[in-house]
């Protein structure tokens, strides 16, 4: 059942967008400390990496569905 998961139908860039602006990228950071959010971060650099890097975009994932509340 989609309805329930707060992924569906949600794309991962609407996602790291969102948690930038729920976190701010200095915040983000610091909660999933990866590269691409604590050098020089940008979405579009987010996503590169998070499309290559399961783990990662796992934990993105994760963030997102604990910051809805």
């Amino acid at each position: 059942m989609q309805e329930n998961n707060p992924l569906h139908g949600k794309t991962l860039e609407t996602i790291v967008e969102h948690l930038v602006d729920y976190y701010g990228w200095e915040k983000l950071g610091q909660i999933i400390d990866i590269r691409c959010f604590n050098v020089d971060p940008s979405v579009k650099s987010s996503l590169k990496f998070l499309r290559r890097t399961p783990w990662a975009r796992k934990k993105v994932e994760e963030l997102y569905v604990d910051s809805l509340g």
